[in-house]
Formats: structure tokens, sequence, C-alpha cells
């Protein structure tokens, strides 16, 4: 399960970054990603 978590979890940070333009929007992606990854993980 958590292997899985984890293949969705960085695929979803590879496409925020193809989709991010600049570093503000990178780090806004990352800073998400980061949440999201908290909130699903025990």
């Amino acid at each position: 399960m958590k292997k899985l978590l984890m293949i969705l979890t960085l695929s979803s940070l590879a496409l925020s970054l193809v989709a991010c333009n600049t570093v503000q929007g990178l780090g806004k992606d990352i800073e998400r990603s980061a949440t999201w990854t908290k909130e699903k993980l025990p």
C-alpha cells in the first residue's frame, strides 16, 4: 500500500513539474504535494 502511495505521489509530482512554468509555481506545487502526502500517510 505504501509503495502504491509513493508511486502515485511521485507521478503527481512529475505531472505538476511538467505543468509548472516558473520557479515560484514549482515551489507551490512541491508544497501542495508535501501537504497531500502528509495527509495520506499515517
